[in-house]
């Protein structure tokens, strides 16, 4: 009995586990120049990739994401041949954001960039970019550096008539001698001088990872995310629990196991281990989805066409299943033989068996709402979501049975089965249906078939709001209802909502921003006829001088850590900065400084740093901000907000990417308190 509790809780652990940084350093690369003969050469980059992550692939344009491409400094006696190749297995997906098909690759690939050798004596410098995301963040454009031959030979065995460039290098910058804070790793950074503007005595560019890690000192967003996922699968449960295949089985199960035994601590103790094979055999269930898929795959699922209409058809099927036009059953042959199994074996085993009894029993009431949670955690990316689903499912089933066998007294309080379950499984039905239009909605931009624009949608979910309200109020009604016309007053009430939900998104036809289903409703601008006209505006696109008009008013500053190609940057403009009172604290309490950390703008001149003990160049505006990041906050993932007051002292954690309004709000709102507290 303890050995099976001990598995059990540590097979449970597991599927919690996970790790966060602030740094992300997900593609690893392995240069090398390959001599293929005398007159011709390749630069090859192997990259091995961490998983949930992706690197993107040559040829995108320019609209997109940062595409991988090579980049030519300082040759001589060498030329290039064509354009930077890539080698992999390449994955090509629909992109919402960027309205275009993309190609990327996971887990690893090569770049190849073939040269010509027109002299022995040859010398290239040179770097590759690339961009990398995961489902939740990006990293700024990235740099591997490789340098090649000798330039100093090779110059000097060049032709007089031979194009040679002659251009120097960039000389390093010289170290201010400002405080040598550490940074997330624990190694010495030195800011340069030369990048750091005229902001008088104030180092404005002087690490802070160590007061920003004092106000959060973990993954606020992930953990969001996976407790959200454990709500979802919680209230599942308690739905699945209502309806017509399970509640009444609880009764009936919880007082076999107290006759089963004449000792009724063992029959209490017999129930109690059938509640936990229960949520074993639904944990394995989730388990098994991320084992087989991956979280790559599962990421995938959120963008593929095909996939999405596939869920889109198995929503409907589900929806139509409780709305009562048939009944989606397992083979009765296997429960039987299932049930047959548990009655001739004894122990644990037969009590374990009748649980998986029990999971085949209700799968008609059950599946619809598991493959609803499946398909919903599925398209998060998470790599623990699906068990951390269905250990939340599987725990609100399994309550009642184990409560109720320790104190039977409460089984004479039940409420007895009758109509009220099938208002519940139909009331599903409509959710399941409102759903199914969100994955139909990838598909259809994904293919442009232009039949469900952002006002399609809206209206669809009026009407079936409409009618849910309706048929709470006895208005509709479907094969397996009940004829009586009253409606209770719990049912009234229940009513109000779909209908005040139904009239809460009518504004959405004509462009207003719904914050409530920004989530599941298409793009803004596939909206035909848009009255609304908001947004956010940052007032400065560079640090220093942002900081400066800050000083001035004395306003504290919101950092924005953004990037063209950044997807989930849109979202949260869109989702998030459009509501009113964000955009107020936004705009009227900070001043916002919007930092493309992708802006190709290129510097004066190159400037050296020294990072984590290795020299790299800064080449581009994006590449200053992008070192502004890592230097000073410890970061290099975007979406990136962070508050700080005139002097750069951060004053509230950061945050990453989550659409929830009030969490953002909350965050502002801080940070706003605290610079007054400060001030």
């Amino acid at each position: 009995m303890k050995k099976f509790l001990t598995l059990i809780l540590l097979f449970t652990l597991t599927s919690f586990t996970w790790v966060s940084a602030q740094m992300k350093d997900p593609v690893h690369f392995e240069t090398s120049f390959n001599k293929i003969s005398n007159t011709e050469g390749e630069l090859v980059f192997i990259a091995t990739i961490d998983a949930g992550w992706h690197v993107y692939s040559t040829d995108l344009g320019s609209t997109g994401p940062t595409e991988a491409a090579f980049h030519l400094e300082k040759n001589a006696g060498i030329e290039l041949l064509g354009q930077l190749k890539a080698e992999g297995k390449e994955i090509e997906q629909f992109d919402n954001a960027f309205q275009a098909v993309l190609r990327y690759y996971e887990k690893s690939v090569k770049f190849i960039q073939k040269v010509k050798i027109t002299n022995p004596e040859y010398y290239i410098e040179g770097y590759l970019e690339y961009g990398a995301c995961d489902d939740q963040s990006c990293l700024p454009p990235s740099q591997v550096d490789v340098k090649y031959g000798n330039l100093e030979k090779a110059t000097a065995a060049q032709p007089s008539n031979s194009a040679v460039d002659n251009s120097t290098p960039a000389s390093p910058i010289q170290e201010s001698s400002i405080d040598n804070s550490q940074d997330a790793e624990g190694v010495s950074q030195a800011v340069p001088s030369a990048i750091q503007g005229n902001s008088g005595s104030i180092d404005l560019w002087k690490p802070v990872i160590k007061e920003l890690n004092a106000f959060s000192d973990h993954d606020s967003a992930k953990d969001r995310t996976l407790f959200y996922i454990f709500i979802y699968g919680f209230l599942g449960g308690l739905i699945a629990l209502l309806t017509p295949c399970v509640w009444p089985i609880i009764p009936m199960t919880v007082s076999f196991f107290l006759k089963r035994n004449k000792d009724k601590k063992k029959g209490i103790r017999d129930a109690v281990i059938y509640g936990i094979s229960i949520i074993v055999i639904y944990l394995t269930l989730g388990l098994a989805i991320t084992l087989i898929f991956g979280p790559s795959a599962l990421n995938a699922l959120s963008t593929n066409a095909v996939f999405n209409i596939l869920f889109f058809l198995m929503l409907v099927v589900f929806a139509a299943s409780f709305f009562g036009a048939f009944e989606l059953r397992l083979p009765s042959k296997w429960s039987t033989a299932v049930d047959s199994k548990a009655d001739q074996t004894t122990g644990l085993l037969s009590i374990f068996l009748m649980a998986f009894t029990l999971a085949l029993v209700s799968f008609s009431c059950t599946g619809p709402i598991i493959g609803l949670l499946l398909v919903e955690v599925s398209t998060t990316g998470s790599v623990v979501g699906p068990a951390v689903g269905m250990f939340a499912f599987a725990l609100a089933l399994a309550l009642p049975f184990t409560l109720f066998a320790l104190f039977p007294s409460w089984l004479n309080t039940l409420p007895k089965s009758g109509g009220w379950m099938n208002v519940v499984k139909v009331s599903l039905g409509f959710a399941e249906l409102a759903l199914a239009l969100k994955f139909l909605s990838v598909a259809d931009l994904a293919y442009g078939w232009r039949i469900l624009d952002r006002e399609v949608f809206i209206a669809l979910w009026i009407v079936i709001f409409a009618l849910f309200g309706m048929y709470l109020l006895g208005k509709l009604k479907f094969a397996h209802d009940d004829d009586n016309n009253k409606v209770g007053v719990s049912r009234f009430f229940m009513a109000l909502v779909p209908l005040a939900f139904s009239v809460y998104m009518i504004p959405g036809l004509w462009g207003a921003p719904l914050k409530a289903i920004s989530a599941f409703a298409p793009p803004m601008h596939t909206q035909d006829f848009n009255l609304y006209d908001g947004g956010v505006e940052a007032k400065f696109d560079d640090y220093n001088q942002g900081m400066e008009y800050a000083r001035q008013q004395g306003k504290p500053v919101m950092l924005d850590f953004t990037g063209y190609g950044c997807v989930n940057c849109r979202k949260m403009e869109l989702a998030v900065w459009t509501d009113p009172t964000v955009n107020h604290l936004i705009q009227d309490e900070y001043v916002l400084i919007t930092l493309y950390v992708d802006n190709k703008t290129n510097l004066s001149e190159p400037i050296e740093v020294v990072e984590n003990g290795k020299t790299r160049k800064l080449r581009t505006v994006g590449d200053k901000w992008s070192y502004l990041q890592r230097v000073k906050f410890g970061s290099n993932s975007q979406p990136f907000y962070v508050l700080i007051d005139n002097d750069g002292n951060p004053l509230n954690s950061s945050y990453a990417y989550n659409e929830d309004v009030d969490a953002y709000v909350n965050f502002l709102q801080v940070g706003l308190k605290n610079y007054k507290k400060n001030k």
